[in-house]
């Protein structure tokens, strides 16, 4: 079947739609934008691009699609840890999608994916009130 055959089933009766305000969300795996649309969904295409956090809690792990196994859905996924300073996760990231000619058009969404989980896994930092000490005259 299809990709856009396929598209025109799922896309107003999936599992994972919500709808608010006006607009429409598609959180499953593998979209980058959690947007409703072609473009950004994780399960139809025959090459996709994912990023999610660690399971340790430090780095990230890059999800691509395997085009060998379509129907198999739990093995057709490829898992990529990357567990490295930020610039360096960023580079593995798109070499990833440039040496795999995987959705080149999906490279900046990755990215940002990828920034805003190391930036969520960094510690807060709290700013400390200064004291002053009173003047006594």
């Amino acid at each position: 079947m299809s990709a856009h055959l396929q598209w025109m089933v799922v896309q107003n009766c999936s599992s994972f739609l919500i709808k608010r305000k006006r607009q429409m969300y598609g959180p499953e795996p593998n979209n980058l934008k959690a947007r409703n649309s072609f473009r950004y969904n994780g399960l139809i295409p025959r090459k996709t691009v994912g990023v999610e956090p660690a399971v340790a809690g430090k780095g990230v792990v890059a999800v691509t699609k395997q085009r060998s196994s379509p129907r198999k859905l739990a093995t057709s996924y490829v898992r990529t840890s990357i567990n490295k300073n930020a610039r360096a996760t960023l580079t593995s990231i798109q070499h990833i999608i440039r040496n795999n000619k995987e959705r080149p058009d999906l490279r900046m969404a990755a990215l940002c994916r990828a920034s805003n989980v190391l930036r969520s896994q960094k510690p807060v930092m709290v700013p400390r009130k200064r004291t002053r000490p009173t003047k006594s005259s």
